[in-house]
C-alpha cells in the first residue's frame, strides 16, 4: 500500500534525494516551509516506511571497482532449501549490487560490481560452489548510461 503523500512532501523528499546531508534550514527554505513542520514531515515519512535510510553514494571506480557484470541465473531446483541457500549465498557476497527474482525463462538477475574479470570469476567460483545453478550467464557492460537512486515522487 503506498503512502499518502501531498505536494509539500514531494517536494521534501526531492530535496532530500538530492542531498540528504542538507540542514532542515535549506530543505525548509527551498519548500517554502519552516524547520519544524519540514522535521515533522520527514519524521512521520521514516515511520510510515516512506524514508528507509539515509546513507553516502560512493564512487564504483574511484574505489577500484570497474568492472559492472549483469548475471542471469536459471535454476532447475526451486525447493525452499535451494532458494533459502541461494538467498542466503547472496546476501553474504558484497559484490551483490542487486538481485531480482524474473517471471520468464531467467529465474534470477543480479548486478554484480568487482574489480575486474579475475574478480567476477573467483565471485562464480565461489558461487557454483556453494548452491546448484543449471546456467549462468555473464553479461559485462561496457558503459554505465544511466544509474540513478532517485525515485519519480
Amino acid at each position: 500500500m503506498s503512502a499518502r503523500l501531498d505536494e509539500m512532501d514531494r517536494k521534501i523528499l526531492a530535496e532530500l534525494q538530492q542531498d540528504a546531508s542538507q540542514s532542515l534550514d535549506e530543505i525548509a527554505r527551498k519548500v517554502n516551509s519552516s524547520k519544524t513542520p519540514v522535521w515533522n514531515r520527514i519524521r512521520r515519512m521514516k515511520e510510515a516506511g516512506v524514508i528507509t535510510r539515509t546513507t553516502a553514494l560512493l564512487d564504483a571506480e574511484a574505489l577500484g571497482l570497474e568492472a559492472c557484470f549483469f548475471v542471469l541465473i536459471r535454476t532447475s531446483e526451486h525447493e525452499a532449501e535451494w532458494q533459502r541457500k541461494f538467498l542466503k549465498a547472496l546476501q553474504e557476497r558484497p559484490e551483490v549490487m542487486e538481485a531480482h527474482r524474473l517471471a520468464g525463462d531467467i529465474d534470477y538477475i543480479l548486478k554484480v560490481r568487482v574489480r575486474n574479470a579475475r574478480a567476477y570469476d573467483t565471485f562464480y567460483q565461489a558461487l557454483i560452489s556453494e548452491v546448484r545453478i543449471y546456467n549462468v550467464t555473464a553479461l559485462l557492460s561496457m558503459e554505465e548510461i544511466k544509474s540513478t537512486t532517485v525515485l519519480p515522487v
